[in-house]
């Protein structure tokens, strides 16, 4: 880091015999914070982020949860600045989460674990070149095969219905069964792992689902150290990170939380743009315009993960005139980043400067899986069924309360029937 970086987070002046930091934050002091965890919010969260904006410019005071502060960033460049920035901005949670209840919803979803999302330094290392080394070698071209055959069954169980919920029916089984594959688990271990992580992101019985998830994953790992196979979960348990069993769950978990909610939140959210905007409804089916930028035009507006990438400053610290108090979450909002009319305008065809993935040290390391996945399981579905249409007008659908993903309950769909796939 440059000096001139560093000191961009200090005041140009203080006043002689006082200091800054003492009073604390104004962000502390500020009127209602705002709450993202609500149905109002999750109805219409573009509209949320620009009085955001409006207010409060590119750091909101807000509420994870009822009576857990924590800052939004909404700028797109002042997210950039943050995550790049792991010396002031660690996103180890380990003292903040000693303020937070035991029961708070929110804290196994945002608590401390040995692995490289909540730790900074020679841990974050060493946890990440595991993780990584376990997902560079799964092999891409295998994988394409692995999709279309989950992909068409999931397809025959509902096509001569003539209609179907793709989120319950397509994109949840679909995207766990893709994860299962890989980190080589049984369906009925998988099926635990996402109940349990489902608990966890929509912070309801959070404590319930992170028990079950974790008992699901130390079969998991008991299983793979015994018998070893071409996996994640194997390639994990014999790098030469030589992680421990805790550490191991660590990983898996953060794999399965990274595979699953966003890549069904990924699939369902550009199915819906491609069924509901003409633009690509009909270019896409006619070869001017492709899924990938659907896909990319998805992360831009309307990412799986709206709000997450959280760090915690290690003192308080002065970024765009505004104080972040010391070891409080400051949480990226990819949405409202990407949304931010500072770096929006002209057509983004193709562009994939958005934060959907991260940016800096914890960017995510799966992201040519994530693409290749949701891009063949939206394409498997569309050539399968190509007069798909929504079942019900766009304002009837409900997206899911919670502060971290941009999520629909259902994504009710029809279209004439037809008879069973044939598997290849």
């Amino acid at each position: 880091m440059t000096a001139s970086h560093s000191e961009s987070f200090v005041p140009d002046v203080a006043t002689p015999g006082t200091c800054p930091v003492a009073h604390g934050s104004p962000i502390d002091n500020a009127g209602p914070r705002v709450l993202l965890n609500t149905p109002e919010f999750a109805a219409d969260p573009h509209r949320a982020y620009r009085e955001m904006r409006s207010e409060y410019g590119s750091l909101v005071p807000m509420e994870l949860v009822p009576g857990v502060p924590a800052t939004l960033v909404i700028g797109y460049n002042t997210a950039l600045r943050i995550l790049n920035d792991p010396e002031h901005f660690p996103a180890d949670p380990r003292i903040w989460q000693q303020s937070i209840p035991d029961d708070s919803p929110i804290k196994p979803m945002m608590e401390w674990y040995p692995n490289a999302l909540r730790n900074t330094g020679l841990a974050h290392t060493r946890y990440r070149q595991a993780y990584a080394a376990g997902i560079d070698a799964i092999d891409l071209h295998g994988l394409h095969a692995t999709v279309e055959k989950i992909a068409i069954p999931l397809i025959n169980s509902f096509c001569a219905d003539g209609s179907a919920d793709l989120v319950s029916q397509y994109a949840l089984p679909l995207a766990f069964e893709i994860i299962n594959q890989l980190v080589g688990c049984s369906a009925e271990l998988g099926q635990r792992v996402a109940t349990g992580m489902a608990a966890l992101f929509d912070t309801v019985n959070a404590a319930w689902g992170m028990q079950t998830l974790s008992e699901a994953l130390m079969e998991l790992i008991q299983l793979r150290r015994a018998q070893p196979g071409d996996d994640v979960t194997s390639r994990l348990a014999h790098h030469p990170a030589n992680l421990d069993d805790t550490e191991m769950l660590s990983q898996l978990i953060s794999f399965y939380g990274a595979g699953i909610e966003p890549q069904q939140n990924l699939i369902t959210n550009t199915l819906l743009l491609m069924l509901t905007d003409k633009r690509f409804g009909g270019d896409v089916l006619g070869g001017s315009l492709s899924t990938r930028d659907a896909l990319d035009e998805v992360l831009f507006d309307d990412p799986p993960m709206a709000n997450y990438c959280m760090s915690y400053p290690r003192q308080p610290i002065l970024i765009e005139n505004t104080w972040l108090p010391a070891h409080q979450p400051v949480v990226i909002s990819m949405a409202g980043c990407n949304n931010d009319p500072a770096i929006r305008g002209g057509d983004y065809t193709g562009n994939r400067s958005h934060l959907a993935w991260g940016a800096g040290p914890h960017a995510c390391p799966a992201r040519s899986v994530a693409y290749l996945v949701v891009q063949d399981a939206i394409d498997q579905l569309l050539d399968a069924l190509p007069e798909m249409q929504l079942a019900v007008p766009t304002e009837e659908l409900v997206w899911r309360s919670g502060p971290f993903s941009r999520a629909m309950a259902a994504l009710p769909v029809v279209f004439p029937k037809c008879p069973p796939l044939s598997m290849p």
